[in-house]
């Protein structure tokens, strides 16, 4: 069965497509650092939209989500992003942790898994 990466580097893809099963790594907000909670997951959805398209998927084939946030007291500013923008009726499995992430400027990450 082949294995199709997606913005693959050396350390990591962005996405690997395999067995009709898309894989994201955690996505953060490259292009809103030190934003708001809200604007980061903006960014990141978008960017999630992207990755699954050039996949072959969308947001209503979501099967699973991993959400880390630097403070869980940001849960609800980013639930107001996430429920807009989660596919009517194709909600996934989730879970949302509070985690030290990568650098101070990034409050928010986001994985996700979908049928390709």
């Amino acid at each position: 069965m082949s294995i199709k990466r997606i913005k693959s580097g050396e350390r990591m893809s962005q996405a690997v497509v395999h067995g009709g099963i898309v894989q994201t790594a955690g996505q953060v907000a490259q292009n809103a650092k030190g934003e708001s909670v809200a604007i980061q997951t903006q960014d990141i959805l978008q960017e999630i939209d992207a990755l699954l398209a050039e996949a072959g998927s969308d947001k209503s084939k979501l099967l699973t989500a991993t959400i880390w946030l630097s403070n869980i007291d940001d849960f609800a500013e980013m639930n107001s992003v996430w429920d807009a923008w989660v596919s009517p009726g194709n909600a996934p499995t989730r879970a949302c942790v509070e985690s030290k992430l990568a650098a101070p400027h990034f409050t928010v990450e986001i994985a996700v898994s979908a049928v390709a």
